[in-house]
């Protein structure tokens, strides 16, 4: 299941995870977010228990958005023990998030 983050629990969610963790910059009005949102559902569907997939609105966050200088969406930073260790932007297959994630696990 992916959870959704905020200016608020971002830190606590993302930052302090023991687990890698993918976070979906995205918005509403985004047709690419839209895209992969489905590709994102089926990561957190398969690495449950090995790695946190979540999303973070850009619009209803605009200071976790501004902390990690997200200029394009959607943008995919991949996090391990509190910290960036990828990045993904713009609509990709699934393979690309996949070896991404795989390498931090």
């Amino acid at each position: 299941m992916v959870l959704e983050v905020n200016d608020i629990n971002f830190e606590e969610v993302v930052v302090n995870s023991d687990k890698p963790v993918i976070v979906d910059f995205w918005a509403e009005w985004c047709g690419p977010c839209r895209m992969i949102s489905p590709i994102i559902e089926e990561i957190a569907e398969q690495y449950t228990g090995k790695a946190l997939v979540v999303k973070c609105d850009v619009d209803n966050s605009p200071n976790v958005a501004a902390r990690y200088s997200i200029r394009n969406i959607p943008t995919v930073l991949f996090f391990k023990e509190g910290k960036i260790a990828d990045k993904q932007v713009g609509a990709v297959p699934k393979n690309n998030f996949l070896t991404k994630l795989n390498a931090l696990i």
